[in-house]
């Protein structure tokens, strides 16, 4: 679990990443991230009902976006928030292959846009 420094909690900062954030698109999230003026990485993970309308399953993905996402608050640049979307094709796939994506799109998008859009 993330650890409560590293929550995007409040509707104002959510709000703020949603209308000024970059954004990277994989197959299977959307995040959109913008600039803070902390010296930590925020996360917010969405998965609305559009995913599955069973509760169980929408927190299931939301452990496990979290879970990949601890990885990688530490390793990248901090002073970020993170809205993370799933999309729908999240839900049919196992952990590995999600973690596998999302390291792959991270990693490889991560450093063109965020330095070009937010430096």
């Amino acid at each position: 679990m993330l650890s409560s420094k590293n929550r995007l909690r409040k509707k104002s900062d959510i709000n703020k990443v949603f209308k000024q954030g970059a954004y990277i698109a994989g197959n299977f999230i959307f995040l959109k991230f913008a600039k803070n003026n902390l010296n930590t990485n925020r996360f917010t993970f969405v998965v609305s009902s559009k995913i599955s309308k069973k509760a169980v399953l929408r927190n299931k993905i939301k452990r496990q976006l979290r879970e990949i996402f601890k990885k990688i608050a530490f390793k990248q640049q901090s002073g970020f928030d993170f809205l993370v979307v799933a999309k729908p094709g999240i839900i049919s796939k196992k952990f590995r292959e999600i973690e596998k994506e999302i390291n792959e799109t991270f990693n490889s998008k991560n450093n063109k846009n965020i330095s070009k859009k937010l430096f």
